[in-house]
């Protein structure tokens, strides 16, 4: 049998780009001779001289898009996966429920037309064909806050907006107790409730955007349209401990229980799943050097370096953080798959690592994490301490399969302003969590047992997300029970260039002025033959560590 090498110099160029074996070239080593790196730092980027011997990892380039993303859909409605095409199971008198991935992602948010808009167009165009009226369209929300207006109208476009909003088009709510229903119990006596409109469903078709492989399959229906009562089985610090890594669906105590529940949903349930996929092309020509190996750069790569870095430096942080806001990215999709729900997930799951996946020899000592200015929890927000810890310790420490890049008892820098900051509006959950909760514990089980319950129950936080844009009250502790894994894993944590040394101390971590101050730091603990990985990104990259 020929040996996989062999297979990859039988392939063009332009298929030898795609191949994850084939990236070797993506993991580069600084020398006396590097460039300076690029690290996300909030809404800004640092330019750092990294030790030499530093190990750099970088994104893959972005696969090919579909040339026609509309005919594409149409050929997955019509040839779905272990299912019949979506119009031979229509009849007029059904009653049929839309869900729609919301506005966690992709992230940043994509150049109209936003995918979903592209497949709700179809979707409900075939059932007005085949004269099904009774339709609901629901963002499925879960526990994260309700999306404005705008933010609804931007994601599912004009044509789709006038037709449905807002009688039936809506955000779930899952403290609505008359709207939810409980399907039975798993294996594991999770509890699965769901949104009883979608229960009563002759047929739930579910539109998803996977932007990372943590994201789709049965966590799509089993999370997004369940209330508390079905999250706590899951989002806590044992199942989340569990996880090695939210990235490897195969290995994550997470995608173990909500594929259980998935199961139940689907024995009670006719579900027909949409999922699509997007390649790195996060930025566009004026920022394409975000992508680039920096010892490539060229002179007009280093102009509008300089440029870009001169613009930010000089806003005011407001106008900074909406002016990153207001950008979207030029995401290409490159699959979309229609049908049953396990047999769609795994097309889309290999897609999704055929575009992040690099490969890695072994871990390192210490490893270099820029943390951005947005996560999944904070779109038109703000980046409080909490998701700052989510996305650190949480996301992009899980950004492998295999093995995690730091060794274990090894240090995490995360390079991030790091200041007290909430918005009041989106998460006032997270204020008293970090004010109160945190002063008293960092453990998550004993802030799992001391206070989840009573946040969940807040009368005041329920209010907060029901009527107004508010995370769930519970929300706060979800997100820190996301960074266990790594906890559990690393030996110390420190936050380069912390404006507030005070907010680093309250999530248990040490506080460094520079990057530089930060290496020396864990350098003086771990030696100085200690061996740096720096994980770059944005765009994405999941490292398969050997």
């Amino acid at each position: 049998m020929a040996r996989p090498e062999a297979k990859l110099k039988e392939l063009k160029p332009a298929d030898l780009k795609h191949q994850v074996g084939a990236r070797r070239d993506l993991v580069v080593t600084v020398n006396r001779r590097s460039e300076n790196r690029l690290i996300a730092y909030g809404d800004e980027y640092l330019y750092e001289k990294l030790p030499i011997g530093t190990r750099v990892i970088y994104a893959p380039p972005p696969l090919d898009e579909l040339p026609d993303p509309d005919q594409a859909i149409r050929y997955a409605l019509l040839r779905p996966e272990n299912a019949d095409p979506l119009f031979a199971q229509l009849n007029p008198n059904m009653r049929i429920t839309i869900a729609i991935d919301d506005i966690s992602l992709p992230l940043p948010q994509m150049r109209r037309p936003d995918i979903r808009e592209r497949i709700l167009n179809q979707v409900v165009q075939t059932l007005a064909d085949y004269g099904v009226d009774d339709v609901h369209l629901v963002v499925a929300t879960a526990l994260h806050r309700r999306m404005t207006e705008a933010e609804i109208r931007r994601m599912v476009g004009e044509k789709v907006f006038k037709q449905f909003w807002p009688d039936r088009l809506y955000n779930f709510d899952g403290e609505n107790k008359a709207e939810l229903v409980m399907l039975g119990k798993t294996d594991h006596n999770e509890e699965v409730w769901l949104s009883r409109r979608a229960a009563e469903s002759d047929l739930v078709i579910y539109v998803n955007i996977n932007l990372v492989p943590m994201d789709g399959g049965h966590k799509s229906v089993a999370v997004g349209l369940a209330p508390y009562q079905s999250l706590r089985h899951h989002h806590n610090a044992a199942t989340l401990r569990d996880s090695h890594s939210y990235m490897d669906p195969t290995r994550s105590g997470m995608h173990r229980s909500t594929n259980r529940m998935g199961r139940i949903v689907n024995e009670h349930l006719r579900v027909f799943t949409v999922e699509s996929a997007v390649n790195t092309r996060m930025f566009g020509p004026t920022l394409d050097f975000l992508h680039k190996n920096e010892d490539r750069f060229t002179d007009w790569d280093r102009t509008r370096l300089k440029a870009f870095r001169w613009a930010l430096g000089n806003m005011t942080n407001d106008f900074r953080r909406q002016a990153m806001y207001n950008y979207s990215s030029p995401y290409g999709m490159t699959g979309v798959w229609a049908g049953e729900t396990e047999a769609v997930h795994q097309k889309a799951l290999a897609r999704v690592f055929q575009q992040y996946a690099v490969p890695v020899k072994g871990q390192s000592d210490i490893l270099i994490l820029g943390v951005p200015f947005i996560c999944p929890y904070n779109v038109n927000s703000i980046m409080n301490p909490v998701l700052v810890q989510c996305t650190g310790l949480g996301y992009l420490f899980n950004m492998y399969r295999g093995k995690p890049l730091v060794r274990e008892g090894g240090t995490v820098i995360l390079c991030h302003p790091l200041r007290d900051e909430f918005h009041p509006e989106h998460h006032p959950s997270y204020i008293e969590f970090f004010h109160r909760c945190l002063a008293e514990t960092t453990e998550a089980t004993e802030l799992e047992k001391q206070f989840e319950e009573e946040f969940a129950r807040n009368p005041t936080y329920i209010h907060m997300y029901r009527y107004g844009h508010a995370y769930h009250g519970v929300h706060p502790f979800y997100m820190w029970y996301w960074g266990e894994p790594a906890r559990q894993h690393v030996g110390r944590v420190i936050a380069a260039g912390c404006e507030e040394p005070e907010v680093a101390a309250r999530l248990g971590w040490d506080a460094a002025d520079t990057l530089d101050e930060a290496i020396a730091m864990a350098t003086a603990e771990l030696g100085r033959s200690a061996t740096i990985t720096y994980l770059h990104l944005p765009p994405i990259v999941i490292a398969d560590v050997e």
